[in-house]
């Protein structure tokens, strides 16, 4: 998939009419190298792509990026910086785009000081940023295997829970320990698990004492080669009672409602509405603070926003992964919320990549 990507970004600096772009983001460098590491560069001229890093990650990088781009670990004096700018001058680069939205302040003075003979421009982060957006079929993919741990570890969590045993932590962590044994390369992200009370915290933190009856709201995630997955269910410790069971199949309506909208040119603040409008005709305005959902990818927050903020002519399209999860909060008594991630494919179909069971249910 990198070559793909490689070739992508060096269209976009053509349009730009920009020479190259200096990488310095790690999910950025992943994209493009297909290779996860945390020390070095990546260099993409109209020409050429240059993996940047040190010894200790070198050998492995030339084995994760092997015929798309050239891997280099420079020893010697200058060390990267000077084999970056003899690679520049070589491919007879004037103008090199930089990470405006995350490079930081000392790390763009480090970089005009060593790079005197460029001249640098923004223009990169804007650049990968409408790349990502689209996922391929190989990112796909990656985000099912993902996606299908996480599966795996909520119908293995429903027959493990022992709500006179177990604590929030203990749920979390052996969410967390199933996925990393059932092939996840990490989790996406922190864990949530939160009971009772504490389940009216959209991103409430587990805490180290015993489950609480009433609504457990579980959200979590598997990473898989660097892509993450991520999904929201909410499940009953003891027997759920009338007001509870409105609450939750409230917000399963809100979701199903929504799910169905969403299509190739859905409106991403349209399909907010929907969920919304459920949710406050039901006797809940205000209890759902959150948007419906966020695009999901190498980052567990990507574009697009599927919120009231979004903008007036934003729409799904092919390739964007989001997820749809709304949810309503009590303060102080409970909350729910259900969550599921989903594609427009590079066909144009609506795929829900989730497949966890919605129905209440109570342990």
């Amino acid at each position: 998939m990198s070559l793909a990507h490689i070739k992508a970004l060096q269209a976009k600096l053509a349009e730009a009419d920009i020479d190259a772009a200096l990488l310095t983001d790690k999910r950025n460098q992943r994209y493009i190298t297909g290779f996860d590491y945390d020390d070095g560069y990546a260099l993409v001229t109209r020409k050429n792509a240059y993996l940047i890093t040190d010894f200790r990650y070198a050998e492995a990088a030339r084995a994760a990026s092997a015929g798309f781009m050239e891997v280099v670990a420079p020893a010697g004096r200058g060390g990267m910086m000077a084999f970056i700018a003899d690679a520049l001058a070589g491919d007879g680069c004037r103008t090199v785009a930089i990470e405006e939205e995350q490079l930081s302040y000392a790390g763009f003075g480090r970089i005009v000081e060593r790079l005197p003979a460029v001249t640098l421009a923004s223009g990169a982060s804007a650049m990968l940023t409408k790349l990502r957006l689209k996922k391929d079929a190989d990112e796909l993919a990656a985000m099912a295997r993902a996606q299908a741990v996480t599966d795996a570890a909520f119908a293995h969590i429903v027959q493990a829970i022992r709500p006179d045993e177990m604590t929030e932590i203990d749920v979390a962590l052996e969410l967390e320990f199933f996925m990393r044994s059932h092939g996840a390369t990490g989790i996406a992200f922190e864990t949530i698990a939160v009971s009772g009370s504490a389940s009216s915290r959209p991103h409430g933190v587990p805490r180290n004492q015993k489950l609480e009856r009433g609504f457990l709201t579980m959200d979590f995630g598997a990473a898989m080669d660097g892509y993450c997955s991520d999904m929201t269910r909410t499940i009953v410790i003891g027997r759920a009672d009338a007001d509870m069971k409105k609450l939750y199949n409230t917000v399963l309506r809100a979701q199903t409602e929504a799910l169905a909208a969403a299509k190739e040119g859905a409106s991403c603040r349209g399909l907010d509405k929907i969920a919304r409008d459920i949710i406050d005709g039901a006797g809940y305005e205000g209890r759902f603070g959150h948007s419906l959902g966020h695009g999901v990818g190498l980052l567990i927050h990507e574009n697009p926003s599927l919120s009231q903020g979004a903008g007036e002519y934003s729409v799904l399209e092919r390739g964007n992964t989001f997820t749809v999860e709304p949810g309503i909060y009590i303060e102080g008594l409970y909350g729910c919320r259900i969550e599921d991630m989903c594609c427009i494919t590079p066909d144009g179909k609506m795929l829900d990549f989730t497949h966890s069971p919605k129905d209440l249910i109570e342990v």
